[in-house]
């Protein structure tokens, strides 16, 4: 169990997307990239993301969220950073993770883009049969 005065740091990663998350105890500021999280994620959806493993677990406003994105889109970042909150709050205290596992934060989503294939047009899609 980490103490309540250090940083919390956890990765978190969704399809092509890696978060570096680390967690500091404060007022519940989110800072991503170095900008406010208004400002680099400004769908209301990907900023509901971020908040949910703290609206699940009830400690809305009492850390700091301190995050390095890359990768993917915005919503595959989102889904980065939440992954990262939700696993730097289990090392911050284990007995969180039931609650996080029952609403699925703690399995990463591995989906990703399939790569094309050679000599077909693209990645399932095959060129059409001609019998004759």
């Amino acid at each position: 169990m980490a103490t309540a005065t250090t940083k919390t740091y956890a990765t978190g990663r969704r399809k092509t997307a890696v978060a570096r998350v680390w967690l500091v105890p404060g007022g519940g500021q989110f800072v991503i990239n170095e900008r406010q999280d208004e400002e680099y994620f400004r769908r209301a959806t990907a900023l509901m993301v971020i908040r949910q493993p703290f609206e699940e677990v009830g400690l809305i406003g009492q850390y700091d969220v301190h995050a390095t994105v890359a990768g993917g889109g915005i919503q595959s970042q989102a889904g980065a950073v939440r992954h990262g909150i939700t696993r730097a709050l289990m090392k911050i205290d284990s007995e969180l993770r039931p609650k996080l596992k029952a609403v699925g934060y703690v399995t990463r989503d591995p989906r990703k883009k399939e790569r094309k294939k050679y000599g077909q047009r693209a990645a399932r899609a095959r060129f059409q049969f001609s019998k004759r």
